[in-house]
Formats: C-alpha cells, sequence, structure tokens
C-alpha cells in the first residue's frame, strides 16, 4: 500500500482493547496513540499483556504505529525544570514505543522562551536531545520524527526551511525524521492550495533536509486561512486547505511508503468519514 490511512485513537481503558476496536471502526490502516497525558508529565508504566497484544494485533494486521510525545515537551524553554522534565517524558516515549512495536515517536519542536536567541535554544537542543537519538540503538527503536508549529510565538520550527538549523544541530541523525502536519505548515504560511501548492512545499522540504525523512503525516485541513498561526483543525475537504492538496499529495514521490494520520474534530464518526474520504482521493490520485 503506498500510503496507509488511518487515526490518532484513544486508548483509556486498554492499548489493544478500545485502541485497536477503535482504529477498527475507523477502518483505519495506520494508527497513532498516547502513551501519558499529554497534557502532564507523568511518565506510566504499560500494561505487559495489552502491549504484547498491540503489538502482535498491529503486526499481524500490518498496521503501521506512532507514538505521539506530550504536548509540553520544550527543550527550547528557559527554565531548566521544562528541559529537565523534556528529557525524561521524551525517553519515557520513546521506550514505550519500543515496548508496544510503533515506528516512530512525534514530538512537537519547540520554541525559544523567554526572548532568547533561536541559536541558543537550538544549542540547547542539540545538549539535551542529542544523546536521547544516540541511545537508539535497537533495531526495533522507533525514528524521532520532528513535528513542526503553526508559528505561534517563538517557534523554533515552522517553515519548512526551519528544519534545516534543526537538523543541523542534531547532526542529521540516522534515527530522525519528519511529521509533517498540513494544517500547521499551511498556517505557518505555507500555502498548499491551487495546482502546485503541496508540490512546492513537499519539493521545498525534500531540498532542506534531504530525501527518506519525512517519515509520517498529520493530514489535516485547516479553520483559518493560510499564514493565520493558528493550530485550528478542520475536517478533511471542510477547511481552507480544501480536498485538492490531499489528492496532489498522494501523488509526489517524497510521500511514497508515507502513512497519513488524521487528527480531525467530530468524534468517530467525523474520523471515519475523514479516513474514507482520504481514501477516495487516494484512490483517484494520478502517478
Amino acid at each position: 500500500m503506498r500510503n496507509p490511512i488511518g487515526g490518532h485513537v484513544p486508548v483509556a481503558g486498554g492499548l489493544a482493547k478500545i485502541g485497536l476496536g477503535y482504529a477498527r471502526e475507523l477502518a483505519a490502516e495506520t494508527v497513532q496513540v498516547f502513551v501519558a497525558n499529554p497534557r502532564g508529565w507523568a511518565t506510566p508504566a504499560g500494561n505487559p499483556a495489552q502491549d504484547e497484544l498491540f503489538r502482535s494485533e498491529c503486526a499481524a494486521g500490518a498496521l503501521p504505529a506512532y507514538v505521539h510525545a506530550p504536548y509540553l515537551i520544550n527543550f527550547g524553554s528557559h527554565t531548566e525544570a521544562t528541559v529537565e522534565r523534556s528529557v525524561l517524558s521524551l525517553r519515557h516515549s520513546l521506550r514505550r514505543a519500543r515496548e508496544i512495536g510503533a515506528l516512530g515517536v512525534v514530538v512537537h519542536t519547540g520554541s525559544a522562551t523567554g526572548g532568547r536567541p533561536r541559536e541558543v535554544a537550538l544549542a540547547q537542543v542539540r545538549t539535551h536531545m542529542l544523546p536521547l537519538l544516540d541511545e537508539l540503538t535497537h533495531d526495533d527503536d522507533p525514528f524521532l520524527l520532528l513535528e513542526s508549529t503553526a508559528g505561534q510565538g517563538s517557534s523554533l520550527c515552522s517553515r519548512t526551511w526551519d528544519f534545516g538549523p534543526y537538523f543541523e544541530a542534531l547532526d542529521s541523525h540516522p534515527k530522525l525524521g519528519i511529521c509533517l502536519d498540513t494544517c500547521h505548515i499551511y498556517a505557518a504560511g505555507h500555502d498548499l492550495t491551487g495546482p502546485v501548492g503541496m508540490r512546492q512545499t513537499l519539493d521545498l522540504l525534500v531540498d532542506t533536509v534531504g530525501e527518506g525523512r519525512l517519515k509520517l503525516i498529520h493530514a489535516n485541513d485547516s479553520k483559518d486561512v493560510v499564514g493565520a498561526h493558528k493550530d485550528r483543525h478542520e475536517n478533511i475537504g471542510a477547511g481552507h486547505i480544501g480536498a485538492e492538496p490531499f489528492r496532489e499529495l498522494f501523488s509526489h514521490p517524497a510521500t511514497e511508503g508515507v502513512p497519513l494520520i488524521i487528527e480531525t474534530p467530530g468524534g468517530k464518526e467525523g474520523h471515519a468519514a475523514d479516513v474514507a474520504r482520504l481514501k477516495e482521493l487516494r484512490g483517484t490520485a494520478t502517478g
């Protein structure tokens, strides 16, 4: 399958029992989960039975799985406690990802808080994130996937070219990849609409980090206009991006083999409709 399509699934009550049950109702071909409270610092141990069931069922169903790290993580923070907690939290997500057989851990690229220059924050990213990448020595360790933001505040990475300095800070580590969120990149100022918008944006990304670094796509439409710097997701085709750029996405060489995860509104019904819509667009894509 060129591009598996699925969604972020709830796991309260059991990673496999609840999460994969929800995935089946979406007819999902790939899944993303949290392994900790996304708005907290707790690092809970997993349930070994659920971990094994999740891992085995994903393998049996050829269902690529991904973990989204907590939102509070910020390696560019001027607060020492936040950076220390970020290290512990991301290490936990990477370890849990390996335990459940996930292929990648998505982490937001953060911001340079406290009014400090971006270069200072990126040096701090190098100091604290690079050792975590170097710990990924097992064959089944996940990739660390950087997700850019919508460009709010002192964001370290929002436009495609911002990934360049971030990758340089991390020595373009072999376990480093990108999760491209279509809503974020559009909100940051990349117009994905029109006959060439999506293609040009993906070309820019490849020009910045090279081929093979795009590992996951968060497929979300946007409630706001291009360049609004607002992270507000909309259902596929119902926002300002519209359906056509997603069809274009499926035919770009850089997306070959890259799964799509939706993080859209509307609960289970909305999610199932978005998965079906993307499958329809995939089926009519050229190239």
